[in-house]
């Protein structure tokens, strides 16, 4: 599974696994949050690097934090994952499959896509739209930190369809998705409390590793497209 992992990818998981276990045990976070956090890392680092198996693991990782998430009031979250994410990980699994690199590269299993200016301007419409009228659907149901939590919401799901279509700029929406994350919880269990510090530190680490998805899928269709030729 691992003889195509470079050492940075090798000691970012360890680092990455070592310092939520810390957190688990010093902080007595919850045993769900670090299954959810773990899942979650394994399940991006594989996106990262187009393997097909990032969808097992993600299937482990949406339930857990859909769960996590409604305990905190955060529904969008929730649905997001529970209703939106968790079935989207066995469409991924199969559409993925379809869809093979048909040329061997770097040990990456789907083939990449690049994303048009006009699709960019449709996106960004989309996204503003949408962010807009589920914060309002968000505080009429009584949700916290409704205009992060929307925001957040509306540009996965996006992120998520770039997923599916195998597009490369999936990981620009992935960086703003993770940012708006960090600062949901960083205020949420500020203002509520709560031992769940492990979602923190997974979307942080998930915000770097779409740093690095995005550098690598780029090589990626850059790789396959020399092959190709």
């Amino acid at each position: 599974m691992f003889r195509d992992w470079t050492l940075f990818e090798k000691v970012w998981l360890c680092l990455f696994t070592v310092v939520n276990i810390y957190l688990f045990f010093a902080f007595e976070d919850s045993l769900l949050g670090l299954i959810s956090s773990l899942t979650g890392m394994m399940c991006v680092v594989l996106v990262a690097k187009g393997k097909i198996s990032n969808y097992y693991f993600g299937i482990i990782q949406t339930s857990t934090y859909a769960y996590i998430a409604f305990g905190y009031g955060l529904y969008g979250e929730a649905m997001l994952n529970g209703l939106f994410y968790l079935p989207v990980q066995f469409i991924g699994l199969y559409m993925w499959s379809k869809n093979r690199a048909s040329v061997s590269s770097i040990g990456e299993d789907v083939a990449v896509k690049r994303l048009s200016k006009k699709g960019w301007l449709y996106l960004a419409g989309i996204a503003i739209a949408g962010s807009i009228l589920y914060a309002e659907l968000l505080h009429y149901i009584g949700g916290q930190q409704v205009r992060l939590d929307s925001a957040a919401v509306v540009l996965s799901i996006l992120a998520q369809i770039l997923m599916l279509k195998r597009y490369a700029e999936q990981w620009v929406l992935w960086i703003a998705v993770n940012v708006l994350s960090i600062l949901l919880w960083v205020v949420t269990l500020v203002s509520q409390g709560g031992n769940d510090l492990n979602m923190v530190v997974m979307w942080t680490a998930f915000l770097v590793n779409s740093i690095y998805g995005y550098v690598n899928w780029l090589k990626m269709e850059k790789a396959q497209g020399v092959l190709q030729q």
